[in-house]
C-alpha cells in the first residue's frame, strides 16, 4: 500500500487518520456485531448508539443548549440555500444577506425564489478579497433573518466574529468550511448549517443546528422532506439517513474532543496557518489574495509571479507529496486548504517547500 500524501484539497478534504483506521474496521464489523456499519439497519440498536453518541458529542463540543435540535440531513449546503428560505422566509418578507463570495451568491439566488432579499453588505466590488467590518452592514427594517457565510473557500476570507444582527432578527450561517474549527456561541444563531466534507466527515451529510421555536410553523406549505420539523420529530430518521456519514461524523467529534475540543482546534489551526502565512508574507515572489484582516485559517489563497510559474508550482508540489493545491477554477492561483484534520507537520513541510521553490525559481 502506498504512502499517504499531504492532502490540501478544499473538499472532500482530509480526515483524521485515527478516524479512518476506526472506519476501516467498522466497515467490516462494527462493535463486534458481525455486521459492517454500511449494512446495519438505521433503526437497529447498533445505529441507535451511533447517532445518539454523535448528537451528544456534537452538543458537548459547542455547549449546544436543549433549546436547539441537532439534525443530520442530506443534499449538502446547496440544499440549505433553498431549504432555509423555504422554511423561514414568508411571502412578501425580506431576508438580509451578506455577500462575501460565490456561495453567498448562490444562497441569495435561491432565497429570491421565496421572498425579498436585501444585500446588507458586499465585498464583490473588490473581488471578494475582504470581509465587511462591524458596522458596515445596512440592514432592512425588519429582516426575517440575517444570513452570512462564515468562511469563503474560493477567495480565502473568513469572518473573525459574528456580524451584527438587528434585535428583531436572528443569524443564519453557512459554516460549511469552518464549522467546529474554533469556539462558537450557538445561542447567537437561529440556524447553522454545514456540509460535512471540510471539517466534520464525508460528503453527502449535512449538519443543521436549529433553534426549536423555528420548527413550529414553516413559512409556507412544504413537501414533507423539506420541513425541518419533519427531521426534528423523527430524530433525523424520517427516511434512511446517510448512516455511514453520521458514523464518521461521530468519530470526528470524538477526535476533536480528544484533541482539546474547539479551543484546541483553534490553537492548532492558528499555528498551522501562521507557518504558511509567515513564509508568504516574507516573500516578494508570492502574493496572498485576501486582505490581511480577513484572511482565512482554513483556505490560504495565493498567486505566483505568472501563470506559467503557478503551473510549475502545482506540478512540482504534487511531485513532492503535496496534493490539491490548484486554486478554484474561477480565480486561479494556488490554494492550501488546511482544515482541522490537516496535520501540523504538513504545514511545516509545505512552508519549507515554498521557500525552496522560490529559491529555485525566483
Amino acid at each position: 500500500m502506498g504512502e499517504r500524501v499531504f492532502n490540501f484539497s478544499a473538499g472532500p478534504a482530509v480526515l483524521p487518520e485515527p478516524v479512518l483506521q476506526e472506519a476501516r474496521e467498522a466497515l467490516w464489523n462494527i462493535d463486534g456485531s458481525g455486521i459492517g456499519i454500511l449494512e446495519h439497519s438505521h433503526r437497529g440498536k447498533v445505529f441507535d448508539r451511533v447517532i445518539d453518541e454523535a448528537v451528544a458529542d456534537c452538543r458537548a463540543l459547542a455547549g449546544i443548549p436543549d433549546s436547539y435540535r441537532v439534525l443530520f440531513l442530506q443534499g449538502g449546503a446547496s440544499t440549505q440555500f433553498f431549504q432555509v428560505p423555504a422554511n423561514l422566509l414568508a411571502d412578501g418578507a425580506t431576508a438580509d444577506y451578506l455577500n462575501t463570495g460565490a456561495w453567498s451568491q448562490k444562497a441569495i439566488a435561491e432565497a429570491k425564489r421565496y421572498g425579498k432579499v436585501h444585500v446588507a453588505a458586499s465585498s464583490e466590488d473588490d473581488n471578494f478579497c475582504f470581509i465587511p467590518g462591524p458596522g458596515e452592514a445596512r440592514y432592512s427594517k425588519r429582516p426575517a433573518y440575517v444570513h452570512f457565510t462564515s468562511n469563503n473557500t474560493i477567495f480565502g476570507t473568513q469572518f473573525r466574529a459574528e456580524p451584527d444582527c438587528p434585535a428583531s432578527s436572528f443569524l443564519v450561517c453557512d459554516a460549511s468550511s469552518d464549522i467546529y474549527s474554533r469556539p462558537i456561541d450557538v445561542t447567537r444563531y437561529g440556524l447553522i448549517y454545514a456540509g460535512a466534507q471540510k471539517n466534520l466527515g464525508p460528503s453527502g451529510t449535512t449538519l443543521v443546528l436549529i433553534r426549536e421555536d423555528l420548527l413550529e410553523k414553516p413559512a409556507r406549505d412544504l413537501p414533507t422532506m423539506l420541513r425541518y420539523s419533519t427531521h426534528a420529530e423523527n430524530d433525523s430518521r424520517y427516511n434512511t439517513p446517510p448512516a455511514f456519514g453520521i458514523y464518521l461524523m461521530g468519530r470526528v467529534f470524538k477526535w476533536i474532543l480528544a484533541n482539546g475540543g474547539l479551543e484546541g482546534m483553534e490553537a492548532r489551526n492558528e499555528a498551522k496557518a501562521k507557518a504558511i502565512y509567515d513564509v508568504l508574507d516574507a516573500s516578494s515572489f508570492y502574493q496572498t489574495t485576501a486582505r490581511d484582516d480577513s484572511r482565512s485559517l482554513m483556505n490560504i489563497c495565493f498567486r505566483g509571479p505568472n501563470e506559467d510559474i503557478e503551473k510549475k508550482f502545482i506540478k512540482d508540489a504534487a511531485g513532492a507529496g503535496f496534493d490539491g493545491l490548484k486554486g478554484h477554477r474561477s480565480v486561479g492561483g494556488m490554494r492550501a486548504s488546511i482544515y482541522n484534520a490537516f496535520p501540523p507537520e504538513g504545514c511545516d513541510a509545505f512552508a519549507q517547500f515554498l521557500r525552496d521553490f522560490e529559491a529555485k525559481n525566483g
